[in-house]
């Protein structure tokens, strides 16, 4: 279990199933992917996911995104794996849209690269996002991920991130001291008028 501020990050297990789904079946969702939704039924999905559980990818790693209650939101995932290049995509998707907009993305972005980068030898992570989904990219950015590129594929248009290891060490030094620097502020108490 890898914990934020906002989220835990955990291994995916069997429960997930229905949640992943549904949310693979959503048109708005599989619009914000790049993807078309999922027609396949749920038993032969489940069928896969269980395989894929228990057989797990070499180049990729996927994990269950969950509030501190314990709510499943969403999935995360670092995958193209390169051991050659110390390289790898990073991934996120939050399916409950009742999360959307208040944060949790930017602190699963930090809480998983800070995990990927404390774990690996990797010098650099990278994805790419939609041109048009600024919210995404916005994320993105106050987690340190710089564009670096433009790609066209199945005729969806795409901005590509990096960050390097260095770059999000400085970054997550910054962080530290800015959270120090906000638990030291002494609140100011408005004067009392009598």
């Amino acid at each position: 279990m890898i914990t934020g501020k906002k989220v835990r990050i955990r291994e995916k297990k069997p429960e997930d199933a229905s949640n992943d789904y549904t949310w693979s079946r959503d048109a708005e969702l599989s619009r914000l992917d790049a993807a078309h939704p999922l027609n396949s039924s749920l038993s032969n999905y489940i069928s896969e996911y269980t395989a894929e559980l228990r057989y797990p990818s070499l180049t990729r790693r996927r994990y269950a995104i969950e509030t501190m209650e314990g709510i499943h939101i969403g999935n995360c995932s670092y995958y193209n794996i390169d051991l050659k290049r110390n390289e790898a995509e990073v991934g996120v998707m939050i399916g409950n849209r009742d999360y959307w907009g208040k944060g949790y993305g930017t602190d699963i972005i930090q809480t998983l690269v800070d995990y990927v980068f404390a774990n690996t030898k990797f010098k650099r992570l990278y994805l790419k996002t939609l041109d048009w989904n600024l919210r995404a990219q916005h994320c993105f950015q106050k987690s340190g991920f710089k564009p670096y590129n433009q790609l066209v594929r199945d005729g969806y248009n795409f901005i590509l991130m990096e960050l390097s290891r260095e770059r999000w060490q400085k970054i997550k030094s910054e962080l530290k001291q800015d959270e120090q620097t906000a638990q030291n502020a002494v609140p100011i108490r408005p004067a009392n008028p009598g």
